[in-house]
């Protein structure tokens, strides 16, 4: 069963898809990003990707997740998100099979899976990079988008961490957000590791516009677009 998205606010505009009741397509670079209530995107514990914990296994957040992945000619994450997913392809339809044919009508169930490793210090044996591209070396975020754009995908998705996001955010990289919050707190400590939305990056109060926003169960889905 689809989760149901009841619409509070929508002025995205484009063509709706009747499921999540709006356009969930963008131009340029999107990121997205599960929250909890006091700020928390990551946690060192989890055991695994931090966002089925941060998001309290919520269906409706995996949904949004997979759309998001199905309107996107490619993937963007970085080492840190690829090494806590051991078993991740970052297909569509591998986060929320129920969808499939939704994400089949609408865009891509396998958009590129881009990795970035200043390094290089990554499993070059992880699923998701067996047709999935690894971008080395310390690469500027402007080339790092380029690289990606070169490739022909004009519509970016970029899935964290919050470092690669920061970089992104502070070069003006950062199109779209999608932020989900969930009703969730987890509490912060000096050197806990704990990781909000931006790490590593000063950016001075820059301004959000929303554009959309809803609601299943507590959780909000939350669409900001830059100013």
């Amino acid at each position: 069963m689809i989760p149901t998205l009841d619409v509070l606010f929508d002025a995205a505009g484009g063509e709706p898809v009747a499921e999540y009741g709006g356009d969930p397509r963008w131009t340029g670079v999107a990121a997205n990003f599960v929250e909890s209530l006091d700020g928390v995107v990551a946690l060192p514990d989890a055991g695994g990707e931090s966002g089925g914990v941060v998001s309290g296994g919520s269906r409706a957040d995996r949904f949004v997740m997979g759309l998001l992945r199905a309107c996107a000619d490619a993937v963007l994450i970085g080492a840190g998100t690829l090494r806590a997913a051991p078993g991740d392809l970052w297909f569509a339809d591998s986060i929320f099979p129920e969808a499939r044919a939704i994400y089949e009508r609408i865009g891509k169930l396998k958009p590129r899976l881009y990795v970035v490793s200043g390094s290089g210090a990554v499993d070059r044996q992880h699923p998701a990079l067996r047709e999935g591209v690894l971008i080395t070396g310390k690469l500027a975020p402007a080339q790092i988008v380029e690289r990606v754009r070169a490739d022909g995908h004009a519509r970016i998705l970029c899935e964290g961490g919050p470092g690669l996001f920061g970089e992104l955010m502070s070069a003006g990289l950062i199109d779209d957000l999608f932020l989900t919050l969930s009703p969730r707190m987890f509490g912060r400590w000096t050197g806990d590791a704990r990781k909000s939305l931006v790490e590593g990056r000063r950016l001075d109060g820059k301004p959000m516009k929303i554009s959309s926003m809803r609601r299943s169960g507590d959780h909000l889905f939350l669409r900001y677009q830059a100013r």
